[in-house]
């Protein structure tokens, strides 16, 4: 499974995101790759999963991933109920890819 996180220029937002990401699927047993990405790049990349600042939603309504719209984004809990959920519905589970 592979896991996107979204930013205008694939520094900040992105960066902070997959490092929240990466613990929260380390704590949850959940094998995942995230990739920190601007949106320019993601265009032209494969996700099964996007997780972007709710901000983003406009640029991400023709993706075919699922999409998770973070609120705050400095709120762990939101960021792992959210993402989480999303990987289940995706048919992710703990130890799958």
């Amino acid at each position: 499974m592979r896991i996107a996180t979204l930013c205008g220029m694939g520094f900040g937002t992105s960066m902070m995101l997959k490092l929240f990401i990466d613990d929260i699927l380390k704590a949850e047993g959940i094998k995942a790759e995230v990739v920190p990405w601007d949106l320019g790049t993601f265009k032209g990349q494969r996700a099964d999963i996007v997780v972007a600042a709710m901000d983003m939603e406009m640029h991400l309504r023709n993706t075919t991933a699922r999409v998770v719209l973070i609120r705050n984004l400095v709120d762990k809990a939101e960021i792992k109920d959210k993402v989480v959920a999303a990987i289940r519905q995706a048919g992710g589970t703990a130890g799958g890819i």
